[in-house]
């Protein structure tokens, strides 16, 4: 039966008002907490529905850069490319690895200027730490546009004043959980089994144990038939909807399935 039938046209509506209540909230938040939130606040994006089996692995650089040859060696054996979200302070004290990533083709984005709690800050506070870091960005070559905030930490005001800059403000849903030094086994078995096509993974650079466990969660992750990408080869940019859970979906995709869904 064609979705569009004159005697049930108010039962359709309804049908699928419903319908795209379960995918769409248009960037909705969880305030102060990094997790998914709830309908009706702003979200940052998580993870991205497609149905390419594609994953980003990102890392997080703020501490130290002990392990960057180590984990770029990795990356480079199997032609991998990543998304290193790295802290303004970072990049000024660690310029040449910061110009290792950039060489190696991978993609640096911000973590912030000093790694602040973003929710305590005003408007005008997060965007004068966020340019201060893309300015450090620009002169290594790196494209500005996507944001991770500290301790991922986030509220509505981050997400809009993101948006508004056109900033994309981006989170997880996988956690290695690697920053607790948690064995290279305990990440594997953290992560292999949250794997989604979309997925978003986060590690950190300069922890006890990243650098030795990611040969091999790489490998599972290749072998399952996963490509791994850069957070922003994995995004829509543009006429896209964020879910509750945080996942970004492009809009006629949304709307390809409303048309062929059949309403009995």
């Amino acid at each position: 039966m064609r979705i569009f039938v004159m005697h049930k046209s108010v039962v359709i509506t309804a049908c699928i008002a419903l319908f795209l209540s379960v995918f769409v909230t248009v960037f909705f938040v969880a305030e102060d907490t990094p997790t998914a939130g709830e309908a009706g606040k702003d979200l940052p994006i998580y993870s991205v529905e497609t149905e390419d089996r594609k994953v980003a692995v990102t890392f997080n650089c703020a501490w130290n850069d002990t392990d960057i040859d180590k984990i770029l060696a990795c990356l480079a054996e199997r032609n991998v490319k990543c998304t290193f979200f790295a802290v303004g302070t970072w990049l000024e004290k660690y310029p040449e690895a910061a110009k290792k990533l950039v060489a190696a083709g991978h993609e640096l984005a911000s973590h912030s200027y000093n790694h602040a709690h973003y929710n305590q800050l005003s408007k005008e506070e997060m965007l004068a730490d966020m340019e201060k870091c893309d300015a450090l960005l620009a002169d290594l070559g790196a494209a500005p546009g996507l944001f991770r905030a500290p301790y991922g930490e986030y509220n509505a005001l981050l997400v809009q004043t993101c948006k508004e800059s056109g900033r994309y403000t981006i989170q997880w849903d996988i956690d290695s959980l690697d920053w607790k030094g948690i064995s290279p086994q305990e990440m594997e078995n953290r992560i292999l089994p949250r794997l989604r096509c979309g997925s978003i993974i986060l590690f950190h650079n300069g922890t006890e144990q990243t650098a030795d466990a990611l040969p091999a969660i790489l490998d599972r992750i290749i072998s399952e038939g996963y490509a791994c990408t850069t957070v922003g080869e994995l995004i829509y940019r543009e006429d896209y909807i964020i879910n509750h859970e945080g996942r970004q979906n492009k809009i006629e995709n949304i709307e390809s399935i409303v048309k062929t869904t059949n309403f009995n």
